[in-house]
């Protein structure tokens, strides 16, 4: 299947994804991945959010970045030791509660959700919330587990899109001849970073041979940025000129305006 045979991919590129909801964007600094920071995307015009999950202690699924809480909420401990009444008495930033998977479906029924599933204790309850709510077409499904991806797929079957891990993205930039190999793979989507860190040194993986390899397979390119890697408006034009299908961001407002030059406007709710 390609992209475009996907519901989820099915719009038109490119695509803007606001990650954790936008994280750098001024009024979001501090309050990643909480619904005021999606509330915020979502009336900017963006219609595709992206969240990591994880699972409590008794299979609450919650839309969360770190496996602890410690970072950016005022409650300490592992997400995955603590039972649901526990991590939504936390507070980001001082003030907002952490959401469930749940609440972004409802809340905001028009949006496309990409899933990055940060731990096994989170596959199961994370599929039970997405056929709960009818979502499978809504959702994009990511891991750096290859297992949790081949999991995802079996038991909502083939509507759903997933993006293929950053191994295999890696092999496709350094080794041509796994393109056979992934000709056959279920991803319609590879997620990568703009630049990635191997053994000591940075290399450049979205180049135009990748971006030409993955369409040649009928794949999308998403971009994504380490947090030590440029993520500024010539570095996004830059990746629009090669083809990207997506970027996925933290800094909402320099997409939301780039893509504006372009002659591509979001629009806002």
């Amino acid at each position: 299947m390609r992209a475009t045979d996907f519901a989820y991919l099915s719009t038109p590129t490119p695509l803007a994804l606001a990650h954790r909801g936008g994280a750098a964007y001024g009024p979001n600094v501090g309050l990643e991945n909480t619904l005021a920071a999606f509330r915020r995307a979502v009336d900017m015009g963006y219609r595709y959010l992206e969240t990591d999950v994880h699972a409590t202690r008794d299979g609450h699924v919650v839309a969360f970045h770190d496996s602890v809480l410690d970072r950016v909420s005022d409650v300490t401990g592992e997400v995955a030791g603590l039972a649901l009444d526990a991590v939504r008495g936390a507070r980001i930033g001082g003030t907002e509660p952490v959401p469930l998977l749940a609440e972004l479906f409802e809340e905001f029924p028009d949006t496309f959700v990409n899933i990055d599933i940060k731990a096994d204790g989170a596959l199961g309850p994370t599929i039970r919330e997405i056929q709960r709510h009818r979502a499978t077409e809504r959702v994009c499904i990511g891991s750096f587990s290859e297992r949790r991806l081949r999991a995802a797929r079996a038991a909502l079957g083939p509507g759903v899109a997933t993006a293929a891990g950053q191994v295999g993205t890696a092999l496709l930039r350094f080794t041509p001849g796994v393109l056979s190999r992934l000709l056959h793979t279920p991803a319609p989507v590879l997620q990568v970073p703009a630049l990635h860190r191997v053994r000591g040194r940075t290399v450049t993986l979205v180049t135009p041979g990748l971006v030409r390899r993955a369409h040649a397979l009928g794949k999308h390119v998403h971009v994504w940025f380490h947090a030590w890697s440029r993520e500024d408006a010539p570095e996004m034009h830059r990746l629009l000129d090669l083809g990207v299908d997506g970027i996925v961001t933290d800094h909402i407002d320099v997409l939301r305006d780039v893509l504006a030059e372009r002659g591509h406007p979001l629009t806002p709710r």
